[in-house]
């Protein structure tokens, strides 16, 4: 309905489907992740992943780069490791 009154939402939601597909595929890998805490540390490194897509940053390039940073990182400046401040590297 909300299709036909305003015209600017999307008429399927299939880019959001394929987005999940991933998820949905290794749930059952995840089953037996250690603990429920598993599962809170996949979910932040899929939003992290996702993030990185959404700004067009390569998310095997931006975990590399804030992995190999984040032990020297001051703990008050954590936000400037977040995929839509940092400025990645030349290749």
């Amino acid at each position: 309905m909300r299709y036909c009154d305003g015209g600017q939402s999307e008429i399927d939601n299939l880019p959001v489907e394929r987005a999940l597909r991933g998820v949905a595929i290794g749930r059952r890998d995840y089953l037996f992740a250690g603990a429920d805490s598993g599962g809170d540390r996949g979910a932040a490194i899929y939003s992290l992943i996702g993030t990185a897509k959404l700004s067009g940053i390569d998310p095997q390039a931006y975990l590399r780069h804030v992995l190999g940073r984040i032990a020297d990182h001051r703990i008050n400046r954590i936000d400037d490791l977040l995929p839509w401040v940092v400025t990645l590297p030349a290749q």
